[in-house]
């Protein structure tokens, strides 16, 4: 359970709350406690009267039975007041902590970086602050609420039984002991299994993700039968695991109430001897039975209470392991806030080698890109391109050597004042299920007006496909813009990257799904939209280079060839040789 020792920093933080629940508990199980000795008193009247037969004392035992049932009514009453007033209040402080820690979640999510992101399925992480947090909150209401009440009740009604007789009180608790190492030693079993549950449960969402995700791969090579069978066959693990768990569960509440049964026999049995001597009066019996099934909820609760809290522990842990990941990209949000950009960018020695796969993306690389300079990165599928492009956002920081901007390294400025200073069109494009308005206006934080909206859209050349959508701008995209072709996609991202009128600006292979053409188009409507801005274009097709001052030609993560189109052409080796064969798949096609 140390894994729940994390979560008392909110129970300070709502220690009012707490306290006050507390309190109506108590007022709650003090009402409640006085209701046996009102039946006491009732069973004695009774008995005095068939002992005593008197017409006068009809009368009489009619008042008291009205007197004692109003009196019962009322702590009945009272005890309700103080129950939903420890529900508005315990209960309430398990939703407040919800909210707080999945918000606490979700920050700790955009503050870890891409690397964290590389090692975690989306599923994974969707569940911890899901269900997770749901199996926590249930520890922080419900099982604290009935905790607090266990002990509250069970020491008043101890106290109000001792105070009664001692003797038949501890006749009453002699199963508590075998109550209690039952309760610790099926906890353990319990928290192992709920464990393996919350896992099979993440892993099952993950699979319910990648399989809606990728649900046009799935259906275009006639999958859905063999992705079911996986589904199937990991749903079948969970519904062991969960049945497993429940099993164990099912174990508690029987045995609990057994061990109740034999205490109110024992307390009939030995009471009844008792009053037989005349030790004691046939009411305390009465009151003993109902003090005996007061705790039969709050003890029969135990197994329930302990699954909430077991499952809980197991919850916690999982998110704690996210929790106390530390990103491995240092924001520096203490550093300057604006940045100054006047020389250059430069590459010292870089080298970059991925944790998860172990393999080297990027060897010995040194170069620089001049301000106002547009730089072309060319290569085949693997040479480190796009890894370049993650280490000049500070996606990632480089395994050795470094990278400086004006001679300052990259790693001493404020990530997110570099990361507003320039302007990034990933391979992979995201569109949110949102408006296309809104998806293009995600790449800035100011207002902007709609003709601006339009001038970078026509920029782009995307604005004519928008105007022939229904509710052109307004147009809602479906998850992942799944309503929009390729190219469109691409476009609408390039679009959303010039919004801001970013000072750097960098493509990764951003233009891969239209034309000739239109990228003639798109790259001429960039030069003239990023006049003197600086601009890194990474591409393996060389006709989007045409346009660089310079080009780098990397080839299995090293920098082979540099120079502008003239001077590789003259060289005769890996871009001549790319640039020929282009040229021929491009005469094929015509």
């Amino acid at each position: 359970m140390s894994s729940l020792f994390y979560l008392n920093k909110y129970l300070v933080r709502y220690k009012w709350r707490l306290i006050l629940g507390t309190i109506f508990i108590i007022c709650s199980n003090v009402f409640f406690v006085q209701q046996p000795g009102l039946i006491r008193d009732a069973i004695n009247e009774i008995e005095d009267f068939i002992a005593n037969v008197d017409p006068q004392a009809t009368s009489n035992i009619l008042k008291q039975g009205l007197w004692l049932s109003g009196l019962y009514t009322l702590l009945s009453i009272l005890k309700g007041i103080f129950l939903f007033f420890t529900r508005q209040t315990i209960i309430i402080m398990s939703r407040f902590i919800e909210y707080d820690l999945k918000n606490e979640i979700y920050d700790q999510y955009q503050r870890l970086t891409f690397n964290f992101y590389k090692k975690n399925a989306t599923g994974d992480l969707m569940n911890r602050i899901s269900e997770d947090v749901t199996k926590v909150r249930m520890y922080l209401g419900p099982g604290i609420m009935y905790t607090i009440n266990l002990f509250v009740l069970f020491s008043l009604v101890l106290y109000k039984m001792l105070s009664r007789n001692a003797e038949l009180t501890l006749y009453v608790l002699t199963p508590l002991p075998i109550m209690s190492l039952l309760i610790y030693f099926v906890s353990r079993v319990i928290n192992k299994k709920s464990e393996k549950v919350q896992a099979q449960q993440s892993l099952l969402s993950t699979i319910v993700q990648e399989t809606f995700s990728g649900i046009r791969v799935v259906k275009s090579h006639v999958k859905e039968e063999s992705v079911s069978a996986k589904f199937e066959k990991e749903a079948d693990l969970y519904k062991k695991n969960s049945m497993n768990l429940a099993l164990t569960n099912a174990f508690f509440m029987p045995t609990i109430i057994l061990l109740i049964g034999i205490s109110t026999i024992l307390t009939i049995y030995m009471g009844g001897l008792q009053a037989n001597n005349g030790t004691i009066d046939p009411g305390e019996i009465a009151e003993f039975v109902v003090y005996v099934n007061m705790l039969t909820w709050p003890f029969a609760s135990v197994g329930w209470v302990t699954s909430i809290v077991q499952r809980a522990a197991a919850s916690q842990k999982r998110i704690n392991e996210f929790l106390e990941v530390d990103p491995d990209i240092n924001p520096n949000h203490d550093a300057e806030q604006e940045i100054h950009f006047d020389q250059d960018i430069r590459l010292n020695q870089v080298s970059l080698t991925y944790e998860n796969s172990g393999v080297t993306a990027l060897k010995n690389i040194d170069f620089n890109i001049k301000k106002g300079e547009t730089i072309g990165i060319i290569g085949k599928t693997g040479s480190g391109k796009s890894t370049l492009a993650y280490l000049i956002m500070r996606l990632l920081d480089p395994s050795n050597g470094n990278i400086t901007v004006d001679n300052k390294r990259l790693d001493e400025l404020n990530l997110d004042a570099w990361r507003a200073y320039m302007g990034y069109v990933p391979q992979e494009h995201f569109l949110f299920s949102d408006s296309i308005l809104n998806n293009i206006l995600f790449g800035t934080k100011e207002d902007v007006s709609f003709e601006r909206v339009q001038e970078v859209a026509k920029n782009a050349g995307i604005h004519d496909s928008i105007m022939n959508f229904p509710e052109q701008y307004e147009t809602r995209l479906g998850e992942r813009g799944i309503n929009l072709s390729g190219g469109q996609k691409q476009r609408l991202s390039i679009a959303r990257a010039l919004i801001k009128t970013p000072d750097i600006l960098v493509l990764d292979d951003c233009l891969s799904a239209v034309d000739n053409e239109t990228e003639e188009l798109i790259l001429q409507s960039i030069k003239s939209e990023l006049r003197s801005k600086t601009t890194l274009i990474i591409s393996h097709r060389i006709s989007s280079l045409k346009y660089a001052d310079r080009i780098i030609v990397m080839d299995d993560g090293r920098l082979v060839e540099h120079g502008n189109h003239e001077e590789l052409m003259s060289l005769k080796g890996i871009y001549f040789d790319t640039y020929k064969r282009q040229e021929l798949q491009t005469d094929q096609n015509k």
